[in-house]
């Protein structure tokens, strides 16, 4: 497209400009119109006025520093200090590359001087050491404007660790130690961003080992070592290499994407090639795009007059009048070599190609295509125009718009931003000739007003983006490693261009790129301009971010040892698929002997656990029998509510963290919970709330004399459990103390040991508990908490239990509470934890909501089961699972504060007193997962066996997403009336009534 490329005049924006060339000698202060557009730092932009569409560039291979004479920079007398370090001991660089290191740091300054930002501080007087194998380092090397927006937002997140490098000299790759064949990358210096802006220069001692790593993939010739050198073979994640980078910035092969698996509209294109890309090698279908491979330079003229001519007659050129020549290969990123010409001067575009040709190397090729016309929009009338006398002429405006997609949880492609640029239609757009506007502000100042069209619009961009990301993620995921330049490089960001047009009066968008590094650019810039008029910035990078610190979090744990204890049932069965996913060394034991996880760690440990109240003595033999296999242990943990204060037990005598094991006793006794925080209400700090304030009265039972002494201090009605009870089994409503003795004797007589229903916490004993009932709506809050502080939260809303049972019947995420609800339910959650004192772990919290506020129902201090992994992990892309290894481990996880959910997950229990047949037939197992797999529903199976008891538990949990709450409960609610779930003694709709 004619958007893609026009030679651009220098101009000075800025009668005052200082000129970072001044490093250089007289002669290499010249420069070409090429690099004064790219040199000028984000914020300069260019004018239309200013585009000069008939002079090409000279092809020019260049680095991630340009390798062209430095650009110059405002303002004339810099008031950042000039007098700093940036030299790096360890690998000294000649002037010209000092001088390119010396620019971007004067880049830098000035671009944090126009953002309102502080100096950058020099600490590189006072090495910063102390830097071990179990921080997440991001280094990026490149230019400062290009990825500012990137490492701000990365900086709120795990300030201090985010790194930007200015040279390829302050990096050095070495051999790594855990995979032969592949390199370490070590950082000496950087430009740490800290909280609030705040940038350091630092100089580490020992070089830091970079866990992601990230830059402007390209050749080099004037540096030592390019960023696609160094992330070539790395051990570490990469958000890209020079290998993908050549694939992303081909036209012609990004353009055959688009068409052929995207099924994007692109233009009609025909492609001279000499050597088709490996991954075009198998295109013989024809849509948008013809390739014809030409056999050499020499003699192929009339081939090439031939398919011009069939091209510019035929019927997919029939809307058009005119036609675009330009060049498709990396080396040609960018304005070069672009003409443009009436497609009836079908001579001159021969002659265009031809020229073309004769530049191309092997596997470049000669694009001829239609030049797009863009929409025909009707432009609103000004108030002020009174009369045709009074209006002024005003040229037809197209719209190019930018879009940001990055590769979130699962290699599921995200739309994260969308920007526009807006100008004359009878000149093409450039990203820098631009200013960047939002989607509808540009359609509206075309007259598009309708809030369906511009939805519409706006779903359309987001579907076509994705898709487009969609099809670049297929292909990297046919390459081998070689072709992808490492075993851990992959794309995380991509850059897709469209240009808004028409046909028969209906909008359309029409694909014209997709680049590595433009629109990201062009986005952050959006974002700065927004931020100062009070618009939080950082929509186009936090997917982005969140990205690189899930990769560097996996990187960092790969390989860790983490002794297990208690395996669970087949509900626990993704933690061992999971582990082995993120590389974890598991070391299992467990009581089963025969226990289908013993197949899936690397050791299994043969140990009856059952009998809890022996846990001491079962922990001295635990410890032994590690030490007698040579373990060497990261950490140690449990999922299974059973073996959590064993687990606490061991992590003490191995010196593992761990909340104490006095908190896990307290969390692990439902009566003992609520009275312990009840004892803490006079020693809440002054100001504070205190615990005691959500917990319930409640008091322990073990005979029948406790069950009186009960009912005369609490007030009915009550709630009868088992005090180391789980899944709700036992649990009771009860209306007045005939009703307690009346269960009291029945769960006693039923539930004696772990043996008569295993899983329940039968092996702690089957003591009870009665509870002053709490009305209101229930809701779970699964916790991430190390060394005390809370890491992130993530609220789920229940549906109305089954009474006398509270059985779970449905759930929802995220919530549907009010912003200040959910936040009283967090610290209500935060608080309870404190108060019993576990301070490291992933918890899961049950409270209801009353008028009064939160109510404690009973902590869980282990990371919350049934579904929540799976659905946590799908709406906000954050595993709870690798969280609770990571702070076992002794690795605090990097988690987004204010993550926003992806999507509403909606889901309904199945059990098999109400949906045994349903559960045979319309509603089968295989029934189900061929629904999961198709993506009409998301199942989560929590039991292994259709087996009918009278203290039952779930058997599935039947979820439908949707972007909507309301549309996800129409979906799961539809598929239950065909399932057979729905019916008037298992009734959906009332189930899902508190979810609006």
């Amino acid at each position: 497209m004619p958007q893609l490329g026009f030679y651009i005049k220098p101009v000075c924006l800025n009668p005052w400009t200082f000129t970072a060339a001044s490093f250089l000698p007289p002669a290499r202060r010249h420069r070409s119109g090429a690099a004064a557009a790219r040199g000028f730092f984000a914020g300069r932009m260019l004018s239309l006025d200013q585009i000069n569409v008939d002079q090409p560039l000279i092809l020019k291979e260049l680095d991630w520093a340009e390798q062209e004479p430095l650009p110059s920079l405002s303002p004339p007398c810099p008031s950042w200090h000039q007098d700093v370090s940036l030299d790096c001991k360890s690998s000294p660089e000649d002037t010209q590359a000092h001088a390119w290191t010396t620019y971007y740091y004067n880049l830098l300054q000035c671009t944090l001087q126009q953002e309102g930002l502080p100096e950058t501080v020099d600490r590189t007087k006072e090495p910063r050491t102390g830097f071990s194998s179990g921080d997440v380092t991001i280094c990026i090397l490149g230019s400062p404007t290009s990825y500012l927006s990137v490492l701000l937002e990365g900086s709120s997140q795990c300030p201090g660790n985010m790194l930007l490098c200015l040279s390829p000299s302050w990096l050095a790759k070495v051999p790594s130690e855990q995979h032969p064949g592949e390199s370490s990358l070590l950082v000496s210096k950087a430009v740490s961003f800290e909280l609030g802006g705040c940038t350091c220069l630092d100089e580490f001692s020992p070089p830091r080992r970079v866990t992601y790593f990230m830059g402007s993939f390209g050749p080099c010739k004037e540096h030592g070592q390019s960023a696609g050198e160094l992330a070539r073979d790395l051990d570490c994640p990469t958000a890209g290499s020079g290998e993908l980078a050549r694939l992303l910035e081909d036209k012609l092969l990004t353009r055959q994407l688009l068409d052929q698996r995207a099924q994007v509209g692109v233009p009609p294109t025909l492609a001279f090639t000499f050597k088709r890309l490996r991954p075009l090698r198998d295109v013989t279908a024809e849509r948008a795009v013809r390739m014809v491979e030409l056999s050499g330079k020499e003699g192929q003229e009339n081939l090439i007059q031939e398919e011009i001519e069939a091209f510019l007659k035929g019927n997919t050129m029939e809307p058009y009048s005119q036609v675009v020549v330009k060049p498709s290969g990396w080396r040609w990123s960018g304005a070069h070599a672009v003409t443009f010409h009436a497609k009836v001067e079908q001579a001159a575009v021969l002659q265009a190609v031809l020229a073309l040709l004769e530049t191309l190397e092997e596997e470049e090729s000669a694009l001829l295509e239609a030049f797009i016309p863009t929409a025909c929009l009707t432009q609103p009338k000004s108030p002020n125009r009174t009369s045709p006398s009074s209006t002024s002429p005003r040229p037809d405006l197209a719209i190019r718009i930018c879009t940001v997609v990055c590769r979130s949880w699962g290699d599921q492609p995200l739309l994260s931003q969308v920007v526009c640029g807006v100008g004359r239609a009878d000149k093409p757009l450039k990203h820098q000739a631009t200013v960047p506007q939002s989607l509808e502000s540009s359609l509206r100042q075309q007259g598009v007003t309708d809030e369906a069209q511009l939805a519409a619009i706006r779903a359309q961009v987001k579907h076509k983006a994705e898709a487009a990301m969609s099809a670049f993620l297929e292909l990297e995921a046919g390459l081998s490693v070689e072709q992808r330049g490492g075993r851990r490089a992959q794309t995380d960001v991509i850059g897709v261009d469209f240009l808004l047009t028409s046909s028969e009066q209906v909008l359309q968008l029409m694909a014209l790129e997709m680049n590595s590094q433009l629109c990201l650019e062009t986005c952050g810039l959006f974002e700065s301009m927004s931020q100062a008029v009070g618009v939080p910035a950082g929509e186009s990078s936090r997917p982005l971010v969140e990205t690189m610190l899930r990769r560097a979090q996996c990187h960092l744990m790969e390989g860790k040892h983490v002794l297990v204890i208690g395996a669970g049932g087949v509900s626990k069965k993704f933690v061992w698929e999971a582990a082995r996913a993120y590389g974890l060394k598991i070391h299992l034991v467990e009581s089963d002997p025969n226990h289908f996880a013993s197949q899936l760690v690397q050791t299994f440990i043969h140990y009856d656990t059952t009998e809890h109240r022996r846990d001491e003595e079962h922990a001295q033999r635990l410890v032994g029998l590690v030490r007698e296999r040579g373990l060497h242990l990261d950490g140690c943990l449990s999922y299974w509510d059973d073996c959590m204060v064993l687990t606490a037990l061991v992590c003490e005598q191995l010196g593992l963290r761990c909340s104490p094991v006095a908190a896990m006793r307290v969390a692990k006794q439902k009566s003992r919970t609520h009275q312990h925080l009840l004892r803490r209400r006079k020693e809440a700090p002054l100001g504070w709330a205190s615990e005691a304030l959500y917990a319930v009265p409640c008091c322990h039972l073990e005979s029948h004399a406790d069950v009186e002494r009960a009912a005369r201090h609490l007030s009915f009605p009550g709630v009868m459990k088992l005090e180391y009870g789980a899944g709700a089994v036992g649990v009771k409503l009860v209306e007045n103390v005939q009703q307690c003795h009346l269960h009291f004797e029945k769960i006693s007589r039923d539930l004696r040991e772990d043996t008569d229903h295993p899983g329940i916490g039968l092996g702690w004993g089957n003591a009870m508990l009665l509870m002053e009932y709490v009305s209101g709506t229930e809701h779970d809050v699964d916790i991430v908490i190390y060394d005390g502080r809370m890491l992130a939260a993530f609220v789920s809303d229940n549906g109305p239990t089954r009474v006398p049972h509270f059985t779970e019947t449905a759930a929802s995420m995220p919530t549907c509470l009010a912003p200040d609800c959910e936040a009283q339910l967090v610290r209500a959650a935060y608080r309870c934890c404190l108060g019993c004192g576990l301070t490291n772990g992933v918890f899961n919290v049950e409270l209801k909501l009353t008028a009064a506020g939160p109510k404690l129902i009973e902590i869980n201090p282990r990371m919350g089961g049934f579904y929540l992994r799976d659905w946590i992990q799908e709406i906000y892309g954050v595993d709870i699972m690798l969280a609770s290894v990571m702070v076992a481990c002794g690795v605090p996880p990097l988690l987004p504060t204010h993550a926003q959910p992806r999507t509403h997950l909606v889901g309904v229990m199945c059990v098999v007193s109400q949906h045994l047949k349903a559960l045979k037939s319309t509603a089968s197992v295989e029934t189900l997962q061929a629904l999961h797999e198709r993506g009409v529903i998301r199942l989560n199976l929590l039991e292994d066996e259709l087996v009918t008891r009278e203290y039952e538990e779930p058997y599935c949990n039947v979820a439908c997403a949707s972007p909507s709450r309301r549309e996800a409960c129409l979906k799961v609610l539809g598929v239950c009336q065909v399932l057979g779930i729905d019916s008037p003694h298992y009734p959906v709709t009332h189930f899902l009534s508190h979810f609006k």
